[in-house]
């Protein structure tokens, strides 16, 4: 029985032994095909790199290749475009060589021909090259456009009205005829071989038409039958001659003699003494500049109108009369009153000892100095203090006149010109010179041409710059009221 069970234990090992290396024999073989498989995998993974490294390269030398044409072909584009430049530039060279030889020929015969006129005629003989017939004395002129001058010939012939001159020009003829003898000696030309000068007296009407109108240059030109350029030339010619000749004789400080009669003038009208001017500060509109925009900006103006507006300020000092005794012109817009008084000579001279003792009337848009006295402009102000702002204010409206008869008389101010904003401050200081001479020979100006001002007084920051014409301007107040000088309007 023991040895039937041992027999059967040995055979169970058997076969176990058989069936582990049954195990063993599978187990190697599955190793051997995982290894086959990594192998076929890192052996496919190395040939797919492979190619792609072969495909990069290949795509990097095409690259380069077409890189290479590129700049191939750019090169000769440029040295074909550098070609064409040259030959182009050679062929207009040529061709302003060829017109500089033709225009140095032409000033040559012109010369020539010139000579030969003026030796034949000097000799007496016909000219054959001059236009028309006749004598040897006619010379060969310039070819100049043909344009009406009928409007002109008829105002300055003897017969034409004196109302209707003066309605055009703003000025009778005697008037008109005096400016032209004395600026004569500066503004006429002289006739030459080739052409004739403008006279004197249509250089001296194109200008004050010009400022009288504010017509544009196309239309003074028409009228006058001179060219537009021409036109602008001689306003501007003719508005410097103004301000180098009549401004001396016409606009300028009064001496102490004329300084004693405007303080009696102004005395009478009003009771306040020694004032020897009353001052005034107006606009002139003008087109928004090309630079420093911001400093002509109007914005007052633009704010009541809502409309841009661009100016400068012409600030004047005038008589009783309303003729003008100082001016400042030029200062931008966007400068208040008081801005501009300071920067103008008047505020210099002044500062120096020239009005020691003596008034200049401003508006509220000025402030009180030692020689400016201007109204009280607090709340509440005491009867005394009305007084004293009635009787300053007759004196003010005397340079608020003048203003409004000087923007009437030249509606070039009233508009935005075609005048350089360089060249301005000439034509508006000719303006205030024929000013002056239509106000000292009595030329009243039609009451079609009378305008209302509209420039708005700013309350300067610091209105009260003078403890002592603060207390002199109390005292003129006193004295307007207690003296039986100061009127009752205001009640």
């Amino acid at each position: 029985m023991s040895n039937a069970t041992g027999i059967d234990g040995e055979r169970r090992r058997k076969r176990e032994g058989s069936d582990d290396d049954d195990d063993n024999i599978n187990g190697q073989d599955r190793g051997e095909a995982k290894t086959k498989d990594l192998k076929g995998i890192i052996t496919s993974l190395i040939l797919i790199e492979e190619q792609e490294k072969r495909d990069r390269d290949e795509r990097e030398e095409a690259a380069a290749e077409e890189k290479l044409d590129l700049d191939l072909n750019s090169k000769k584009k440029t040295k074909s475009m550098v070609e064409f430049y040259s030959n182009f530039r050679d062929y207009y060279t040529e061709i302003d060589e060829a017109d500089r030889l033709k225009r140095k020929r032409s000033r040559a015969m012109a010369a020539s021909v010139a000579v030969a006129t003026v030796e034949e005629a000097q000799e007496g003989k016909p000219n054959k090259g001059s236009t028309g017939v006749g004598s040897g004395h006619q010379h060969r002129r310039l070819w100049v456009k043909d344009r009406s001058k009928a409007w002109w010939e008829e105002c300055s012939s003897p017969d034409y009205p004196e109302e209707e001159f003066k309605k055009a020009f703003r000025m009778g003829k005697s008037t008109f005829d005096m400016i032209c003898e004395e600026l004569n000696s500066v503004i006429a030309k002289e006739d030459t071989t080739l052409r004739n000068a403008i006279p004197v007296k249509q250089r001296v009407a194109v200008c004050i038409w010009r400022l009288a109108t504010g017509e544009p240059l196309r239309l003074v030109s028409k009228r006058f039958g001179l060219g537009i350029s021409t036109c602008h030339k001689l306003v501007l010619e003719v508005c410097t001659a103004i301000r180098t000749v009549l401004m001396p004789k016409y606009l300028q400080w009064p001496d102490d003699d004329a300084l004693m009669k405007i303080k009696d003038k102004f005395e009478s009208v009003s009771g306040i003494p020694n004032v020897v001017g009353s001052m005034y500060t107006t606009h002139i509109p003008i087109i928004a500049p090309k630079i420093s925009v911001s400093a002509y900006f109007n914005k007052r103006h633009t704010e009541r109108n809502q409309k841009s507006s661009y100016s400068i300020t012409v600030q004047g000092v005038v008589d009783p009369r309303g003729a003008f005794t100082d001016v400042c012109i030029g200062w931008p817009g966007s400068m208040n009153d008081d801005q501009v008084l300071e920067k103008s000579a008047l505020y210099q001279r002044a500062s120096g000892g020239l009005l020691k003792g003596d008034w200049i009337v401003g508006n509220s848009g000025y402030p009180l100095l030692d020689w400016v006295l201007v109204p009280y402009t607090q709340q509440n102000l005491t009867w005394t203090q009305h007084a004293f702002n009635e009787k300053i204010g007759e004196i003010q409206r005397v340079a608020k006149g003048a203003f409004a008869r000087l923007k009437g008389r030249w509606s070039c101010l009233q508009k935005r010109t075609e005048v350089k904003l360089q060249d301005l401050p000439v034509v508006l200081g000719a303006c205030c010179v024929l000013h002056n001479i239509c106000e000292m020979r009595n030329e009243e100006p039609d009451p079609e041409l009378k305008i209302e001002l509209l420039d708005d007084e700013m309350a300067p920051e610091v209105p009260v710059r003078s403890g002592s014409s603060m207390k002199a301007r109390d005292a003129i107040a006193h004295n307007l009221l207690h003296h039986g000088l100061a009127g009752t309007s205001f009640l």
